[in-house]
């Protein structure tokens, strides 16, 4: 819509004063609700051409543009704001056009090769609320970028060695005494997560006890005997000790088989998984490339460092002392591997906000390295997850793990959904997977409705509401709309591509409306790599269904026509419903 208002105005401009102007100086947006109207013009940036004021200019293009297009039925000037109504053949002709395409499928203008990292979680604890963010905004982003004609590929950077992941090593084989996650009954990332808490408890313990023994609390934090025998069991792990190599393999498998679970119940994917542990390595060998270069520097107790003071930011490690490799260093060879194997064209890492200097400082590592396509790389920076306690501390024990957090929201849905009588009709099995879609539906929207850049609070029960803005207010709209359409069938009502009406309501208009913002919403997400767009539009369309459907007839209509094309709106409602949810990651139940 907002093209063709741009061609209906550049057109009357050219005709009334005799002036070309460009796309960016016809600004079109959605009329204010306050006011009549479906689009409106900001005149102000053409009063240049015009030479006239804003009232004057906008009544003078109002008119013409009436003269000329007879879809255009009224306009309304207010202030430098042209307001343009459009007739309803119009939006009839525009909602059959729609209608033809039953998928409505979009096309990207320049296909590009994305690759998008997510998840990226550490083989020492479970994945908790935090993860859960990260993963379903990765998986929704990915999803959204790919359905906007982009060739994206979605991967999982396994942060699987170094100094917390020797944490729970050393911890279990010092308190352990052969205990498995078999043995135990307990899920195999939830398992070695309990011995990371115990790394933190007995290391807090020892802290303590050299601060009584008279040593000042920093030396005590660097000399404690476990804080000593983890980084000699780092030192040994990258030397391919191989009774040490032998216990990381054991334990990294034992967290692989918990996270395959937590990410099969989230339903979310990756069509590559990187670990750490392979690609570190070159990283390695670029510091020491960019060492005999001059580009980076070593200190006089080994380590290498590189001075990004000149770029605003300070000295950043790269290699520690004992030659041991950091986090900038495995992403350094990480970035170089991808796009040796890929040739991609924009590498995006979902990775939180408290890592924001550490993704400017590899951009300007790998230009100081003379990477030109270090600036294909792009932070996808995201709030925390907060809950009303406070912020979580994975090394206290003190989170909401992932999967008590899907369990409680499935059973929560089971819950509610049972005393509002949803499951009445349902067999058992129907109201188990109604249940599932329900809570993790509740889940992933409360989550991907929120702007990726802001700290969020997540409450569970009010995620849980068929009412508002959530997820299951919009697939209960989904389900209501299906039963609508499977009475329809059993009245055995043939629903046509193509609406014969003349004359709808202002509220049919406005789902019209909705339904032609599909592809501008979806490309404007793409273009913010922001599923919250996508969502709140989701919301938009299963609000204003609604309102139409408690204001109107739909299969007791007694004007065929009217009622046909009900129907029809009813459907692609439906579809876009069904279609923007995916998107998201969410499915949506046929009944409930």
């Amino acid at each position: 819509m907002e093209k063709l208002m741009q061609t209906y105005v550049r057109h009357v401009v050219e005709q009334l004063y005799g002036a070309t102007v460009l796309d960016k100086q016809i600004q079109i947006q959605i009329t204010n609700k306050d006011f009549e109207g479906d689009y409106t013009l900001v005149v102000f940036p053409l009063l240049r051409v015009s030479g006239k004021t804003p009232e004057s200019t906008a009544i003078e293009i109002g008119e013409k543009l009436k003269s000329l297009y007879k879809e255009i039925e009224s306009y309304a000037v207010v202030k430098g704001f042209l307001n343009i109504k459009f007739t309803s053949e119009f939006w009839i002709q525009r909602f059959n056009a729609a209608a033809e395409n039953i998928n409505f499928e979009f096309s990207c203008e320049s296909r590009k090769k994305l690759m998008i990292e997510y998840s990226s979680p550490n083989t020492n604890k479970p994945l908790h609320l935090g993860h859960i963010r990260n993963n379903l905004l990765g998986y929704a982003v990915a999803n959204i970028l790919e359905a906007a004609g982009n060739n994206v590929v979605k991967v999982n950077l396994v942060n699987d060695r170094g100094v917390h992941i020797c944490k729970s090593m050393l911890a279990w084989q010092k308190f352990g005494n052969g205990e498995t996650p078999e043995s135990s009954g307990k899920k195999g990332d939830h398992f070695v997560g309990e011995y990371y808490v115990r790394y933190d408890r007995e290391y807090k313990k020892q802290i303590s006890e050299l601060i009584a023994g008279g040593i000042y609390e920093d030396e005590a934090k660097h000399c404690a005997p476990i804080q000593l025998e983890v980084q000699e069991m780092l030192r040994k792990w990258e030397a391919k000790d191989p009774e040490i190599i032998a216990l990381w393999e054991k334990m990294n498998s034992w967290v692989y088989a918990g996270f395959d679970k937590t990410y099969n119940d989230l339903g979310v994917s990756f069509d590559k998984i990187y670990y750490e542990s392979q690609t570190y390595l070159s990283g390695k060998n670029l510091v020491i490339e960019g060492l005999e270069k001059g580009i980076f520097f070593k200190k006089e107790d080994g380590s290498v460092w590189v001075d990004l003071t000149a770029d605003g930011l300070d000295q950043k490690l790269l290699l520690r002392k004992d030659e041991t490799s950091v986090y900038m260093t495995q992403d350094l060879g990480t970035a170089q591997q991808r796009i040796d194997e890929y040739n991609i064209d924009c590498m995006i890492y979902v990775v939180g906000n408290e890592q924001n200097y550490h993704f400017q400082a590899l951009k300007l590592i790998l230009k100081k390295l003379g990477f030109a396509w270090a600036d294909s790389i792009y932070h996808l920076s995201y709030g925390m997850v907060e809950l009303p306690e406070g912020k979580m501390k994975s090394r206290e024990g003190i989170v909401v793990d992932a999967d008590d957090l899907i369990e409680l929201m499935i059973s929560t849905a089971r819950e509610m959904s049972k005393e509002l009588g949803k499951l009445d009709d349902l067999n058992s099995v129907e109201a188990d997977n109604v249940c599932r879609m329900i809570g993790l539906g509740a889940l992933k929207y409360f989550i991907l409705k929120v702007d990726p850049k802001k700290t969020m609070l997540f409450d569970p029960n009010e995620s849980i509401d068929f009412n508002g803005n959530t997820g299951p207010f919009i697939q209960y709209t989904y389900a209501r709309i299906n039963s609508v359409l499977r009475k329809a069938d059993e009245q055995q009502i043939k629903i046509p591509q193509k609406s014969a009406c003349t004359k709808i309501s202002e509220k049919e208009i406005s789902v019209i409306k909705l339904i032609n913002m599909f592809p501008e919403t979806l490309a404007l997400a793409a273009r913010e790599f922001s599923p919250a767009i996508m969502a709140n539009y989701a919301y938009d369309m299963a609000k204003e269904f609604n309102q139409f459907y408690h204001e109107y007839q739909i299969l007791r209509e007694e004007n065929e026509e009217l009622k046909i094309f009900r129907l029809m709106l009813s459907k692609k409602v439906a579809i876009i419903i069904k279609k923007s949810m995916k998107l998201l990651g969410i499915d949506v139940p046929d009944r409930m």
